[in-house]
């Protein structure tokens, strides 16, 4: 064999050498994966696993303890209404503080507006202090910047005010403060406030030029308001003629008959309802007793439960009504529209737990 053919031999044997080694680095290079490589079919990397042994030590967030509260902001109707708002649990002394500062234009409750609502102070107002007295009498004390509204914001503001420093069992009127100065009257409309507010002043207040107000009184009527899966209540106060201020019998048929058509509020009564007894007043319970028009289902013997809400919520606003039993002539039993038997009276306590300062 000559030389030049052992060389090709040689040189050949040299690449198929070289070349399985390059083969091997490569398939090397490719079994290690990169640090950052993502988890395949369910397996975890070792970051991954990292990751999670952090989570798992990590102790998780404690939910913010929260109560409801009754506040009065402005619907999209431009009427004063009640939200029941989830609110931090303040200091024990400073709850009164924590509802007047939830009502604040761009304050803390602009997170939490329902659909269509409105805080009712003007912006920047500050509370500088509260003082509830021995007689029920809780003073308020605002900032000057309280001023800055219009004149028809005025009633609505004190109205919410009122209203939801009211909710409270021991508060009953409410004066007004600003910068330390008491208040005989509203600084833009001079609305009178005097010795203080109270929820006899009335609320969302409707006029009726036809009305005989000389034999009539103001009563708070509760309606209810259906606005994007957002169902509640709008006090309106009415003049209703009545022999006396105790006349029960006139302020059911004021609430049978409507609210009419101008305040964007619901009749939930058939106008077939009416009562066939006078009602009577026991030890707190008012009993009223209908005819078969008051009920929803007359088979199932069903009384709507915005018919009941209406008048406890109504009835309860009267002096030395606590709660509300209902019965229909010629029924046994009558029940709401679970099912469930009004085996007792009602108190406004299911709709609005009622609690003191």
């Amino acid at each position: 064999m000559s030389k030049m053919i052992i060389r090709l031999i040689v040189a050949f044997g040299i690449l198929v050498l070289l070349a399985g080694c390059f083969k091997g680095e490569q398939s090397s290079k490719e079994v290690d994966p990169p640090q950052n490589a993502e988890a395949v079919n369910g397996e975890e990397t070792v970051d991954d696993e990292a990751a999670n042994e952090e989570d798992a030590a990590a102790p998780p967030e404690e939910a913010e303890d929260t109560v409801s509260r009754e506040l009065y902001l402005i619907d999209s109707n431009g009427m004063v209404a009640s939200q029941m708002i989830e609110l931090p649990i303040p200091e024990t002394n400073q709850v009164a503080q924590q509802v007047i500062e939830y009502m604040v234009k761009g304050g803390p409750i602009t997170p939490m507006l329902p659909n269509g609502f409105q805080a009712v102070l003007p912006e920047d107002t500050e509370v500088l202090g509260i003082d509830l007295q021995e007689d029920g009498t809780i003073v308020v004390d605002l900032s000057g910047e309280f001023s800055d509204y219009e004149a028809a914001s005025e009633l609505p503001i004190l109205e919410a005010v009122t209203h939801t420093l009211t909710q409270f069992e021991n508060v009953n009127k409410v004066k007004l403060r600003v910068d330390g100065v008491d208040l005989k009257e509203m600084p833009v409309n001079g609305t009178p406030i005097n010795n203080g507010y109270t929820r006899a002043k009335g609320i969302n207040l409707t006029n009726n030029d036809t009305l005989d107000y000389f034999n009539s009184s103001p009563v708070t009527m509760f309606y209810p308001v259906e606005q994007e899966n957002n169902r509640y209540y709008v006090p309106v106060t009415q003049y209703v003629e009545m022999d006396d201020e105790n006349d029960l019998t006139g302020v059911v048929k004021e609430l049978i008959d409507g609210p009419g058509y101008q305040n964007h509020v619901v009749n939930v009564f058939s106008p077939e309802a009416a009562l066939t007894a006078d009602p009577v007043i026991e030890e707190g319970v008012v009993h009223l007793t209908f005819n078969e028009g008051i009920l929803m289902d007359s088979e199932q013997n069903i009384i709507s439960d915005e018919v009941m809400e209406t008048m406890v919520r109504t009835l309860t606003q009267r002096p030395n009504i606590d709660a509300v039993d209902v019965q229909v002539e010629n029924v046994d039993e009558v029940f709401n529209e679970n099912g469930e038997p009004y085996s007792a009276p009602v108190s406004a306590e299911i709709y609005t737990p009622s609690e003191e300062l």
